[in-house]
C-alpha cells in the first residue's frame, strides 16, 4: 500500500472517530452512526489495498 493511500485511509478513519465522538457527546445518533460508517469505509479501503498488494507479490 502506498504511503498516500495509507495516509488517506488514516485521515478518513480519524475523521470518522471524531464524528462518532462528537455525536456521542451531544447525543446525536445520526452523527454517531455517520462516524462509524466513515471508520468502516476506511477499514474496507485499507483491507482492499492490502489484498491488492498481496496479489502483486
Amino acid at each position: 500500500m502506498s504511503g498516500k493511500h495509507k495516509a488517506e485511509n488514516m485521515a478518513q478513519k480519524a475523521k470518522g472517530k471524531a464524528e462518532e465522538t462528537a455525536g456521542k457527546a451531544v447525543g446525536n445518533e445520526r452523527l454517531t452512526a455517520k462516524g462509524k460508517i466513515e471508520q468502516s469505509a476506511a477499514d474496507a479501503k485499507q483491507a482492499g489495498q492490502k489484498a491488492k498488494d498481496a496479489l502483486k507479490h
